[in-house]
C-alpha cells in the first residue's frame, strides 16, 4: 500500500473516499451526543451539517457514517469516522479510527482513500501523524497468505491530508508512524507463518535477511554454538525435535560514540516455531495456534527492524532463542534435570514449560554481551491469559526506574500491560528437592512461578518481562484490525528503547 503525505485543502482533493474524524463534545453523562467535526474546512462541514442535525450520528469510537456524492467536495464519498468522548480523546483511538477507514474501504473494493488531519486536536501534531500511518499501514493487512484463490480487497493507497499549519512536525510523525508500523506488520508477517513453513533455520534466515536490508549485524548459531555456551536449558528443549536450533542475535550500534557506563539494552525473544508441549502432550483442541508461540521472538525482531530505522542513540542487543518443542524418542522428560548456561540447575516438572527454560539461556547470555538492562517478550503461560484475559499482556518487573520507563511508553504506543507481582512467595513455589528450582510451580499463580525463574537469571540486572501469551493473536476481526497475529509489543519495546537514547 502506498501511504503518502499531502499538504492542501482537503475539499479540493479527488479521492475516491474521504475520512473525517468526528468526537462527541458533549458534556455530562446524560446529555445527549454532540457529534464535531475534526477538520478546519468549512466545505467538509457544511456537506454533512443537516445529516449530523438528525442525531443518526453519534461519534462512537468507530462508529462510521458514509455520505456519496457530498455536495461542495472532490471527494466521490465522505465517510465520518467516530473517535468517542472530546474530553478523553487518546492516541491510540486516533490510531483505531485510522485503521477503521482502511477496514471499511476493504470489503467494499474502494482502492484508495484519503484521511483528513484532525483539527483542531489538543494532541501533540507530530504524534497524531505517527498514530494515523501506524493505523492505516497496520489495518490493511489480512492473512489469507496461503489461500490459492484470495479475494482481492487490498486498499492501493491511502493519502494523509494536512492543512498549513505544523509541516515540519507531520512530515516527521508520519515518517516515524511508517517506519513503526513496518516493522511491527513484520512481526505480524512471521507469527502468521505455519510451523512447516516456518522452523527455527528459516526464522533465523529471515531475520538475517531483514537485519542485512536495515543495516543490522546479525550472527545466527544452532546447535554447536550452544553446547559451546553450555546452554543446558535450551539444549534440551531443541532435542526432540529433528530441525536443528537457532541462537539470533542481532546487534545494533549507534553512530554516534557512547560514553563509558552508557546502557546497552537487551531483548530477548522466546522463539518456539511450533509447541507441542513435548512429552507432556497439550491437548488437539486449539494446538494449531501453537505456531504462534514465537510472537515473543517476532516482537524482538520487528523492534530491532524499527530501531535500526529510528536510530536511537544507544545500543542494543537482541537474543533470540528458537527451537520446536516435539514429543521424539530424544526428548527431554519430566524429571530430567538440566543445567543451563549461568550453571543453576532445573528440575523439569512439565515439558510445555519450555518457553521459560529457553529465555532462561538468553537472558544470561544477553548479560554476557555486555548488556544493562533487559526485556523479554514471550507467549509464556496460559495462567497470564486467564488473569488478564485477551486485553492485557502481563507485566513483571524488578526494578522501579525501568519499569517507570516502560510505563511513560505505554501512553504513546497505546498497548496495554498490568504489572504482576514477583516475590519470594513464587519463588518458593519452585523450589525443588534435587535442584535449584523446579520449571513449573502449580497451577496457582502460574504467569508469576515463571517470572520467578526468569527472575533467577537476571539477578539484580534492570529486567522487564512480557507474558503476552493473551494478547499477540486476534480471535476475531476488529473495526481496526484484521483477525490473526496483532504484533503486539514492538511499538512499546521500542518507545522503551528510546527512552535510553543519549543526547548527541
Amino acid at each position: 500500500m502506498d501511504t503518502r503525505l499531502v499538504f492542501q485543502d482537503a475539499a479540493t482533493l479527488a479521492t475516491p473516499m474521504l475520512t473525517v474524524f468526528a468526537v462527541d463534545s458533549s458534556t455530562g453523562k446524560d446529555s445527549d451526543p454532540l457529534p464535531t467535526l475534526l477538520t478546519a474546512s468549512s466545505a467538509i462541514t457544511s456537506a454533512v451539517s443537516a445529516l449530523l442535525a438528525t442525531g443518526e450520528f453519534k461519534s462512537g469510537l468507530c462508529e462510521t457514517l458514509l455520505v456519496h456524492a457530498p455536495a461542495g467536495l472532490a471527494a466521490q464519498r465522505l465517510l465520518l469516522i467516530g473517535l468517542g468522548k472530546a474530553g478523553s480523546l487518546t492516541v491510540d483511538e486516533l490510531r483505531k479510527g485510522a485503521g477503521a477507514a482502511v477496514r471499511f474501504a476493504k470489503p467494499r473494493v474502494i482502492r484508495d482513500l484519503a484521511i483528513v488531519f484532525p483539527e483542531p486536536l489538543t494532541l501533540p501534531a507530530q504524534l497524531s501523524a505517527r498514530v494515523l500511518a501506524e493505523g492505516a499501514e497496520l489495518a490493511e493487512r489480512d492473512y489469507d497468505t496461503y489461500k490459492s484463490e484470495p479475494k482481492d480487497k487490498s486498499v492501493h493507497s491511502v493519502t494523509l491530508i494536512a492543512g498549513a499549519n505544523n509541516q515540519a512536525a507531520i512530515e516527521a510523525g508520519f515518517a516515524e508512524g511508517l517506519i513503526l508500523a513496518n516493522g511491527q506488520n513484520f512481526a505480524r508477517s512471521l507469527v502468521n507463518e505455519p510451523g512447516n513453513i516456518l522452523p527455527p533455520t528459516t526464522l533465523a534466515a529471515r531475520t538475517k535477511a531483514m537485519c542485512d536490508e536495515v543495516g543490522l549485524h546479525c550472527e545466527v548459531f544452532s546447535t554447536a554454538k550452544l553446547e559451546e555456551l553450555k546452554m543446558g536449558a535450551f539444549l534440551a528443549v531443541a532435542q526432540g525435535s529433528e530441525q536443528p536450533p537457532a541462537l539470533i542475535v542481532m546487534t545494533y550500534t549507534p553512530a554516534a560514540p557512547q560514553v563509558e557506563g552508557a546502557p546497552v539494552i537487551g531483548l530477548v525473544g522466546k522463539g518456539i516455531t511450533f509447541d507441542t508441549g513435548g512429552i507432556s502432550l497439550k491437548p488437539a483442541d486449539n494446538m494449531e495456534k501453537m505456531k504462534y508461540d514465537m510472537a515473543g521472538s517476532a516482537a524482538m525482531i520487528g523492534a530491532m527492524r524499527a530501531i535500526a530505522q529510528l536510530k536511537p542513540n544507544v545500543k542494543v542487543v537482541s537474543v533470540i532463542c528458537s527451537a520446536e518443542n516435539m514429543p521424539d524418542g530424544k526428548a527431554y522428560r519430566p524429571g530430567d534435570v538440566l543445567t543451563a548456561m549461568s550453571g543453576k540447575t532445573i528440575e523439569v516438572i512439565n515439558t510445555d514449560a519450555e518457553g521459560r527454560l529457553v529465555l532462561a539461556d538468553g537472558l544470561h547470555y544477553a548479560k554476557t554481551l555486555g548488556c544493562t538492562h533487559l526485556i523479554d517478550a514471550a507467549t509464556l503461560t496460559g495462567a497470564c491469559v486467564v488473569a488478564l484475559g485477551n486485553h492485557f499482556a502481563g507485566l513483571f518487573a524488578n526494578d522501579e526506574a525501568t519499569w517507570q520507563n516502560f510505563q511513560s511508553a505505554t501512553p504513546i504506543s497505546g498497548e496495554k500491560f498490568w504489572r504482576l507481582p514477583i516475590s519470594p512467595e513464587y519463588r518458593e513455589q519452585i523450589n525443588s528437592a534435587i535442584a535449584d528450582m523446579t520449571n513449573t510451580g502449580g497451577r496457582g499463580g502460574g504467569a508469576c512461578t515463571a517470572a520467578a525463574l526468569l527472575h533467577e537469571f537476571v539477578g539484580d540486572t534492570p529486567w522487564i518481562h512480557l507474558d503476552i501469551a493473551g494478547v499477540a493473536w486476534n480471535d476475531e476481526q476488529k473495526p481496526w484490525i484484521a483477525k490473526g497475529p496483532t504484533g503486539m509489543a514492538v511499538r512499546s519495546i521500542v518507545e522503551w528503547v528510546r527512552t535510553y537514547s543519549q543526547a548527541n
